[in-house]
């Protein structure tokens, strides 16, 4: 990140602090850049996105090691460092990859569920479909989702 962005200091805020998570209001972070959120971002969740490329905002909490959680309705935004380790059960040495595990692979990542999408090679509704329980990745999928957890470091246990 440019050191002239606007979203300096809330990159240096987070780097700062040790928390695991922080929740901050849309005022406070007004406070601390200095300057007024573009409209779009009280109104369009799309801005809060967790994406590494073209968003000098979302580069800040992410370089800091944050991930996003917005709530449009009471304006706050928590900041949350991913664990670095989950639980995953397993069934004849192939992951069973769940909601839980795969939106928490797709945060490490630093991708957006369309990103995410594209490295998969299935459609962003998909993945939203994985992160919401509506349905289960196949087993192969499962096992190019451990693949891709593997080439990206992503931690897990196996509940046995």
């Amino acid at each position: 990140m440019k050191g002239g962005s606007k979203y300096q200091p809330l990159l240096e805020y987070l780097q700062r602090s040790d928390c695991p998570e922080i929740t901050l209001s849309f005022t406070e972070i007004e406070k601390l850049i200095n300057s007024t959120l573009p409209n779009s971002a009280r109104k369009e969740r799309r801005w809060w996105g967790n994406r590494s490329t073209g968003s000098p905002q979302a580069s800040a909490w992410m370089k800091a090691g944050y991930v996003v959680e917005l709530n449009l309705e009471s304006e706050t935004v928590t900041f949350r460092k991913p664990t670095g380790s989950y639980k995953v059960q397993t069934a004849t040495n192939t992951m069973n990859w769940n909601s839980e595990t795969i939106k928490a692979l797709r945060l490490q990542m630093g991708l957006s569920q369309k990103e995410f999408a594209e490295e998969l090679g299935v459609r962003q509704q998909t993945v939203s479909e994985w992160e919401t329980s509506v349905y289960e990745p196949t087993r192969a999928t499962s096992k190019l989702l451990s693949m891709v957890a593997e080439k990206a470091g992503f931690k897990y246990k196996s509940g046995e």
